[in-house]
């Protein structure tokens, strides 16, 4: 971890206002903001931690534990709740065995669920990885859990 840091670090000013960049570097070279890296940026930044936590907690983008190698995103805007986005979540927890915000125990699929994917006519919808499923139905789910399985 200590070598990814050093190569992160440099790129940035050890300033406050370079806090949101370094967390999102940290990010990529991890997939995850690790709590030990997070000490190591508020050292680097001159902060302290629990500033550091309070921006990192306050922006969904950062993620705190390990996610899958696959993102299932179920919508529960308006529209989708409506159309049946509840049902959707419902199976696709089922199917996965994990409640929004967790990750299967193989590590392939983290599931969350957004208040909006921007894709209201398509309502309910779904997202795995940054493909966006329409139209969705519960019986659908399967096929598509199957389908992106292999990848």
């Amino acid at each position: 971890m200590q070598e990814k840091l050093r190569e992160i670090f440099p790129q940035h000013y050890p300033k406050r206002e370079a806090l949101i960049p370094i967390l999102q570097d940290v990010q990529g070279a991890f997939g995850y903001v690790p709590s030990e890296a997070m000490a190591a940026v508020a050292r680097y930044c001159r902060m302290d931690p629990v500033e550091v936590f309070g921006v990192a907690t306050f922006y969904a983008q950062f993620k705190f534990r390990p996610i899958g190698k696959k993102t299932v995103m179920v919508c529960q805007g308006t529209a989708c709740h409506v159309m049946g986005g509840g049902r959707v979540l419902e199976e696709v927890r089922t199917q996965l065995g994990v409640a929004p915000g967790e990750t299967t125990g193989d590590g392939k699929y983290t599931l969350e669920t957004v208040a909006c994917i921007g894709a209201c006519a398509l309502a309910p919808a779904m997202v795995v990885n940054k493909q966006t499923y329409g139209r969705m139905k519960a019986e659908r789910v399967t096929e598509i859990l199957n389908a992106n399985r292999g990848d």
